[in-house]
């Protein structure tokens, strides 16, 4: 499910055998824009507890749980590609229980799209039982349910591995980097994987186009808010525009095996920093950016914090160079 870990082992493998400093070369750009990444995310993560008006709106509190997921997921996949970077070889368990937390983040958030399509299709379809539907408590629920719907997956997956005869090894201790290909040990991990992925995000698509077509519908009615129901219909795209590079990075690691047939190692490398950045690590920062311009309640907040942020880095900037003087 999770391919967020398919990039550092193939990068990895292919420079186990070149120079340390080539490993940093190709290294570092991911490194520091990953870290861009989490910082941005953090940020706005402190945004949206910083007030109470984000912490008693519906549409906030799942926002806050979409980019939570997603910031996890991007620190783990990190922690991951450093590890494999460092060419440290894992045990099963500790690769496992890794992971198994990518995969139950990277399932959070096409379910937090979902339940975040069906509160705007209520607010402009039925806008005067809005206040009484989505409620924080019953917003609580549903982030309930889609953390219940998440660990069930992965507690399947974890009995799957059960099945597997680690008795048969000669030890624990894995002979390649971890990753969550080489932690589908048998063939129905595998299969489950494939077809788990397939019904989530078919399942997804199909009630963000349907709640986008019910709020075309309720916009033509003279009864329903135009403005109201125009935002709406762009914030459904934007929402469908999310899950379909979420499941941009589940075609990630056949799309490199594909490129790998027609193009030298160096050129590889290179096609897949790119793809590993744009791919995986952008779509889980592009909520925060689509947010933190488009909202104007939260436009100015996240401004302001981020650029305490900056103000603060050149202090402690300019301190420790005045303290090496």
């Amino acid at each position: 499910m999770s391919n967020a870990t398919s990039f550092q082992t193939n990068i990895t493998d292919g420079l186990q055998h070149r120079g340390m400093v080539e490993i940093l070369l190709f290294s570092a750009p991911i490194i520091l824009s990953c870290c861009v990444f989490l910082l941005i995310n953090a940020t706005m993560l402190i945004t949206l507890r910083s007030k109470l008006v984000f912490r008693e709106t519906s549409r906030y509190v799942l926002l806050y749980n979409l980019l939570f997921a997603d910031t996890v997921q991007m620190a783990l996949s990190q922690v991951l590609y450093i590890v494999c970077a460092c060419r440290i070889m894992l045990t099963y368990p500790v690769c496992g229980v890794l992971t198994m937390l990518a995969n139950l983040t990277t399932v959070i958030s096409p379910l937090t799209l979902v339940v975040m399509c069906l509160e705007r299709y209520v607010a402009v379809c039925y806008p005067l039982r809005h206040t009484t539907i989505i409620t924080i408590r019953n917003t609580e629920v549903a982030i309930v349910v889609v953390w219940g719907f998440s660990s069930l997956n992965v507690l399947i997956q974890v009995l799957l591995l059960l099945d597997f005869p680690f008795e048969d090894l000669q030890s624990l201790q894995m002979k390649e980097f971890c990753s969550t290909e080489n932690m589908l040990l048998g063939t129905m991990s595998d299969l489950y994987d494939q077809v788990f992925t397939c019904f989530l995000f078919a399942s997804a698509c199909v009630a963000i186009t349907s709640s986008y077509i019910g709020v075309m519908v309720a916009a033509r009615s003279a009864s329903t808010d135009t403005a109201s129901a125009r935002k709406a219909r762009h914030t459904l795209l934007l929402h469908l525009a999310q899950l379909g590079l979420s499941l941009s990075s589940t075609i990630y690691n056949p799309l490199v095996i594909a490129i790998t047939k027609i193009v030298d190692k160096i050129t590889i490398f290179r096609i897949q920093t790119i793809l590993y950045v744009g791919v995986i690590l952008l779509p889980r920062c592009l909520s925060t950016l689509i947010y933190g311009i488009r909202d104007q309640t939260i436009r100015p907040i996240l401004i302001c914090h981020l650029c305490c942020q900056y103000k603060l880095s050149i202090v402690q900037s300019l301190r420790s160079q005045s303290r090496l003087h």
